[in-house]
């Protein structure tokens, strides 16, 4: 059995996450592919994410992939999250976990309708979707709010768990824009404000080729070990959501190879990849929170000292902004009120390190200009480094 060492392992996030800066891209789109997919719930991170590993900065750039060209997608997919993905990579993801996402955004829609009694179902809801692509259409795109104004049943009520304590009344606008953007009818447009906004517009969507669920998902398993491995099954059922019968059924279709780990654990890589990456140049990263390098592993002992856990991620396990020295976190940074860059190091990395990572928050505040971003997801340190 192929052994890979922790130390490989962080380099190979260093090369294959493009994060040396030697090995940075020119593409958002190849940045994308290089971690698989961008994680999306936070507007700003998908920039952040990608201008960490861009030659050169440009978030009008990465405005051009996301809403010209199209080449970059939103898809709710893995874990029922929100990722961005090159348009080749979204028809493997849709087949292997968005198309399930989107069929149980659907039924849950429908039993709350029902639950309702107010006679609304699949005819009422389907109605009013052919209205909202209408209006769309008309329009070319539309705010929910504007969507709402020129659907009238989008202003419709209901009530969500009728007769129990988390009973509430809620519009169902957003729920039917959701289910549409789920099953790929419409997709999100440019925000209204800046990159950093989540106050999106709404246009038609072109369908994508249709995949077959198990080939997309050893397809999907093929590229996240190239990016990811070598990884165990449970980093795997962590990252995509999967059941651990899909998990082993993907693998084995992948042609995954085992790995002995440093811990003597077993784990998975892609077919023939056992041979050293070189390791790139001395580097350091201030990545976003929920950043692909940070949470494409359930287990991140070998980048992530257990100490400094507690500090980096809130209650519901979501990681903050951190700041990596050659393939280990190190510490976390955030932006002060005034834009600027601050940083504290949670385990003493040396001169150099502190250095390079100072040339990286310079690097990120001269991109970032007079844009202003407090994570969707606050973390103890993040919280002080910005009190």
């Amino acid at each position: 059995m192929h052994r890979i060492s922790d130390e490989q392992r962080r380099i190979r996030i260093g090369r294959r996450h493009l994060l040396a800066p030697s090995v940075r891209s020119e593409s958002p789109v190849a940045v994308a592919d290089a971690v698989v997919a961008l994680h999306a719930t936070d507007a700003a991170t998908v920039f952040l994410s990608a201008c960490a590993r861009l030659r050169e900065p440009d978030v009008a750039l990465v405005e051009q992939h996301l809403y010209e060209d199209v080449s970059l997608v939103r898809l709710l997919s893995m874990r029922n999250t929100l990722f961005v993905m090159s348009q080749e990579m979204a028809p493997w993801a849709e087949a292997s976990n968005a198309r399930a996402v989107a069929a149980k955004e659907r039924r849950n829609l429908l039993k709350h309708l029902a639950e309702d009694g107010n006679g609304l179902d699949d005819q009422w809801l389907t109605g009013t979707e052919k209205s909202v692509l209408a209006a769309l259409a008309a329009r070319g795109s539309a705010t929910g709010s504007e969507l709402s104004a020129a659907v009238p049943a989008l202003r419709t009520k209901i009530t969500l768990f009728p007769g129990k304590k988390q009973e509430a009344v809620q519009g169902v606008a957003s729920r039917v824009i959701r289910v549409l953007a789920a099953e790929g009818r419409i997709r999100r447009d440019r925000p209204r404000g800046s990159w950093t906004s989540s106050q999106f517009r709404w246009t038609a969507s072109s369908p994508r080729p249709a995949q077959d669920t198990g080939r997309a998902q050893a397809e999907l398993a093929l590229r996240w070990l190239r990016s990811y491995g070598p990884a165990s099954e449970g980093d795997l059922k962590w990252w995509t959501g999967w059941g651990i019968g899909q998990v082993r059924r993907a693998l084995a279709t992948a042609g995954a190879e085992e790995a002995r780990l440093d811990s003597g654990a077993t784990a998975w890589i892609a077919p023939q990849d056992y041979e050293p990456d070189p390791a790139p140049e001395p580097w350091a990263a201030l990545l976003p929170a929920l950043d692909p390098s940070a949470m494409g592993w359930a287990d991140r002992g070998f980048h992530l000292p257990a100490e400094h856990r507690e500090a980096l991620f809130d209650r519901s396990g979501n990681v903050g902004p951190t700041v990596w020295w050659n393939g280990r976190i190190v510490g976390g940074w955030a932006l002060r009120g005034d834009g600027e860059p601050v940083w504290r190091l949670l385990t003493d990395a040396g001169r150099d390190a502190s250095a390079a990572i100072e040339t990286e928050a310079s690097r990120l505040a001269g991109w970032v200009g007079e844009a202003r971003i407090t994570p969707r997801f606050r973390t103890p340190l993040e919280r002080e480094l910005t009190a």
